[in-house]
């Protein structure tokens, strides 16, 4: 769905000696990011620089394949933003001529990240920590062809379509910032790409698309009942918030892929791992160039200010999320005392026939209850002391 673009520009730049740093981020405004995944796939002898820059494009080519495939379908944009799930939550502008919505787009979006990801993962797995890499950024250049039509416009650059994820307003007057990303960096836009991958094969495991099938035919028998009253809940001009409710029990409840129930729990450990690889590498950098995520004798390029010890408080974050992946702390069941909880490794590794009244009531998760020290949370508290007001930026950018 993503057309690719004019290859003169990105031709030339590639073509520059290797002492000089490429300039990725020119061909990414020239020429968009298919153009640029293109060039950067059909090098023979690729750079660290070169496969990180491949990762990046190929990272924001889930986000565009999502933001495409999303504005050519008729959706309701407030009821997607609610649902708070990647992509769907995005903005997107009106099209007066995008195709009728169908239940399966939804699982068909996911999915096609799933690829591009995949395709990122790959890229930046071949980087070490004895490699270098020097890529510099102007995040000014960064869109999303979200029309297709091989053009940049209003709307499709990278701050105006994720800004509003943050819980920080940012100056309309603030220029993006230039970000020099480095070896560091690879693990860190790994760990991103694993958390999204994550994510989507846990939508896919509860198969959304029979619940929105399921939810989308009831509505249109009863609005047929009714003289075309309210119909599905992502269809355009829709408030019906029964239906979305409606909607996630149904997604919810029932049995779970297991594989992909799987798949997903490798991916957030995974994510877990290549952030600890992230900062035990940033740790070390000397230099001070255009950061990113900075230790404490650097300074980002974001116009933010880093907490010293903010590495060291996240790590703590990282290191008890990665507990209860594994089954080492327990997720506390209100029925239980302090000795005792879920095994959430148990449960992703073989998930329940899910029945929320019986998960609620206890029934459902005796398969994964266990004696054993429960998940405090106190680490994430402290965190968010730390950066006050701003824990879910910092949140956002930590990963």
């Amino acid at each position: 769905m993503r057309f690719p673009t004019a290859l003169t520009l990105a031709s030339i730049t590639l073509a520059t000696s290797a002492a000089a740093e490429t300039d990725y981020s020119a061909m990414i405004a020239q020429t968009g990011l298919t153009a640029t995944e293109a060039n950067l796939s059909a090098l023979s002898d690729p750079t660290p620089s070169d496969m990180f820059a491949l990762g990046g494009v190929r990272f924001l080519g889930a986000v565009e394949g999502a933001l495409q495939t999303l504005y050519a379908t008729q959706i309701n944009r407030d009821m997607a933003e609610m649902s708070d799930l990647p992509f769907l939550r995005l903005p997107l502008p009106p099209n007066p001529e995008a195709a009728p919505f169908r239940p399966a787009v939804i699982a068909e979006t996911f999915t096609a990240a799933l690829d591009d990801l995949d395709g990122s993962l790959v890229a930046l797995d071949t980087i070490t920590d004895a490699d270098s890499v020097g890529v510099t950024i102007n995040t000014a250049d960064l869109w999303f062809d979200i029309n297709a039509n091989g053009t940049r416009e209003a709307g499709e650059g990278l701050f105006e379509v994720a800004a509003g994820q943050l819980n920080r307003g940012l100056d309309g007057t603030l220029a993006p910032p230039v970000v020099r990303f480095d070896t560091s960096d690879a693990a860190w836009l790994s760990a991103y790409a694993h958390l999204l991958s994550g994510v989507s094969e846990t939508i896919l495991a509860l198969d959304p698309t029979s619940a929105i099938t399921r939810v989308t035919d009831s509505a249109a028998a009863m609005a047929a009942l009714n003289d075309g009253g309210r119909q599905m809940i992502f269809m355009p001009d829709e408030d019906n918030w029964v239906d979305v409710v409606a909607m996630f029990i149904h997604a919810i409840e029932g049995q779970p892929d297991v594989d992909r129930s799987r798949k997903a729990h490798a991916h957030f450990l995974a994510m877990i791992a290549d952030n600890q690889t992230f900062w035990s590498r940033v740790a070390t950098e000397t230099d001070n160039k255009l950061e990113w995520i900075p230790n404490p004798n650097q300074t980002s390029a974001l116009p933010l200010e880093f907490p010293a010890d903010i590495g060291s408080q996240w790590r703590m974050v990282l290191a008890e999320a990665e507990a209860v992946l594994t089954g080492d702390l327990l997720i506390p069941h209100w029925r239980l005392g302090r000795g005792a909880g879920i095994n959430l490794a148990k449960a992703m590794q073989n998930p329940p026939d899910i029945d929320i009244i019986a998960i609620i009531q206890g029934e459902g998760v005796l398969p994964y209850l266990e004696e054993g020290t429960r998940m405090s949370g106190n680490s994430l508290t402290q965190f968010q002391r730390m950066v006050g007001g701003d824990a879910g930026l910092f949140m956002v950018i930590l990963n």
